[in-house]
């Protein structure tokens, strides 16, 4: 078995300090570095992009809503033509970043409140994804698994990957639980890396009312902002890896 390994990375603004994206950047396969809306700067965009490619891991652009006080969590009601400007400014961006510093952007994973709300919004993600086609249709599309996005992905052409969170909890329908109510971070290494052999090894997880839902893992994301994050993505990391588990970047997976 293959599986990625992807972080939000990138997220430090200004004089802000969050998380270390030294440490995590070397145990991942892919990064989603925030493109300035939600968070990041253009130095800390470069940064990160250089670290990214010192490490070898991809790189993905992790576009948001302007909303750098509320760090992207919160939904914003927005017009389709001004989305499509959104996603266009800020992907266009970390793809010019990147090529400039000499690589070549990967893949594209929306962050946040915009993340769930295409999850749950078909017409919203078509118009994400006709962007990202529009930008570069060699770009993969990151989503939610199961999800509406990744029908969307696909109706347009482009290549998608099923994502699931390991420190997340799920609603029945398969859904994130909102970060408002009460246990929807797992913050027990224990029980996260549990979801995520259960995940890998049946298809399956296990929703916050205790109920069995299937599930298709591509890519694993672990959130960078955490406290632990290191410690968590280093014992993860390796704990997939003795299970006989290959880690690659999702540009390695066998995509449709």
């Amino acid at each position: 078995m293959i599986i990625d390994l992807n972080s939000d990375l990138g997220e430090s603004f200004g004089n802000y300090s969050i998380g270390n994206d030294v440490e995590v950047m070397k145990y991942i396969t892919s990064a989603n570095i925030a493109c300035g809306f939600h968070a990041g700067d253009p130095i800390v965009i470069e940064k990160t992009i250089k670290l990214a490619l010192e490490n070898k891991v991809a790189i993905g652009a992790h576009p948001g809503y302007p909303d750098l006080i509320g760090f992207g969590r919160r939904s914003m009601k927005i017009r389709n033509g001004e989305l499509s400007s959104m996603i266009l400014y800020q992907v266009s961006a970390l793809k010019s970043m990147t090529e400039a510093l000499g690589g070549k952007l990967a893949h594209v994973k929306p962050h946040g409140a915009l993340y769930r709300d295409l999850a749950h919004d078909y017409k919203k993600s078509l118009i994400v994804a006709e962007t990202i086609h529009k930008i570069d249709p060699e770009l993969i599309f990151v989503g939610l698994a199961n999800s509406k996005m990744l029908r969307a992905a696909r109706e347009v052409g482009l290549k998608s990957v099923n994502e699931v969170f390991a420190d997340r909890s799920y609603n029945d329908d398969g859904s994130l639980v909102s970060r408002l109510q009460e246990g929807a971070v797992i913050n027990d290494e224990a029980l996260c890396i549990d979801q995520v052999n259960q995940m890998l090894t049946e298809k399956t997880v296990q929703s916050i009312n205790g109920n069995t839902i299937p599930i298709q893992a591509d890519s694993i994301c672990v959130h960078g902002d955490t406290s632990k994050v290191v410690e968590f993505v280093k014992n993860l990391s390796e704990f997939l890896t003795n299970k006989g588990i290959e880690l690659k970047s999702m540009k390695s997976l066998n995509l449709l």
